[in-house]
């Protein structure tokens, strides 16, 4: 008979591919990953996963007892589901990823007031780019990742995973103080084209949602600088370094003097949560959406 938690590190393995991912993703060490492999490749009298440079390779039979392994392993959590659905108590812990703007700016907030109304529930918050949170879900990693996709970057949600819509953020340009447009109460961006702009790093989202802007409008943007946080971007703006385009979720640590103003048309992104098929009869999960969804529509942003 297989070890389930041994199933769980296979399934683990198999989905980020390198002993290192697979420890981080289940909070053990390399060795012990290494360990429970060896021990279910006994259980199983085969050889599973293979060196290829680096990473791990699955053999085709580890293949097969990986594919098993997440079936038994949504099954399992399908009849947990099932008996927090009947005691229809909110308890136990809830792994929570967030993309960086909405761990600073929503998560905090949604986190105490969990704790308030259910204080037999534990939240463990990490912060994760929503490239990133899709998988980390549907490979148990996380139970619940806040994301966000934009219109021209839309982000696919995987099968057996459901979402809902938290809400929409507007983005507006960030201007330093002494620019000629900062006093205007909106802008185009076809009147920014030869700016130069101050980018998230490359590989995110919002990297790739500033360059497809403009170039689905006929234009490749001057990206003068890059910072991965949008509180560096800021900063780079007050000193006269650059544009930015800036959620207003990421609005609170404005300097003084950097003018946030709208765009025309009008842009946003959206915001929503998304978690696995077989846990969404949970009583933990449906209450933190619901409370994500309620502190979202309280928020001071939603002013704007």
């Amino acid at each position: 008979m297989f070890d389930l938690a041994r199933l769980r590190v296979l399934h683990t393995v198999a989905g980020h591919g390198t002993l290192a991912a697979a420890a981080a993703a289940l909070h053990l060490t390399p060795s012990a990953i290494s360990q429970q492999m060896a021990k279910l490749e006994r259980e199983a009298g085969c050889r599973l996963v293979e060196r290829n440079g680096r990473r791990l390779r699955l053999t085709e039979e580890g293949r097969s007892l990986a594919r098993h392994a997440q079936r038994i392993l949504a099954a399992v959590e399908e009849a947990e589901a099932d008996l927090d659905e009947r005691r229809g108590q909110v308890l136990g812990s809830l792994s929570v990823g967030a993309f960086p703007t909405a761990a600073r700016g929503l998560l905090p907030r949604v986190v105490v007031a969990c704790a308030d109304r259910y204080p037999g529930l534990r939240v463990r918050l990490r912060e994760v780019e929503p490239y990133q949170a899709m998988s980390r879900v549907a490979s148990g990693d996380l139970d619940v990742a806040v994301a966000q996709d934009w219109t021209t970057v839309p982000v696919a949600v995987p099968e057996r995973l459901r979402a809902r819509d938290i809400g929409t953020d507007p983005a507006d340009v960030a201007f330093p103080p002494d620019h000629p447009l900062a006093d205007r109460t909106s802008v185009r961006l076809a009147e920014l084209v030869d700016q130069p702009w101050i980018a998230s790093t490359e590989g995110t989202i919002c990297y790739d949602w500033l360059t497809l802007t403009f170039r689905n409008a006929g234009h490749e943007p001057v990206i003068a600088h890059q910072a991965a946080e949008f509180p560096t971007q800021l900063a780079l703006v007050a000193a006269g370094l650059g544009l930015a385009l800036v959620p207003r979720l990421a609005g609170d640590a404005v300097p003084e003097g950097v003018r946030l103003v709208p765009v025309e048309p009008a842009m946003s992104r959206r915001i929503f949560a998304v978690w696995r098929e077989e846990s969404a009869r949970r009583p933990s999960v449906r209450a933190f959406v619901d409370l994500l969804e309620e502190q979202w529509a309280s928020a001071l942003h939603r002013d704007g």
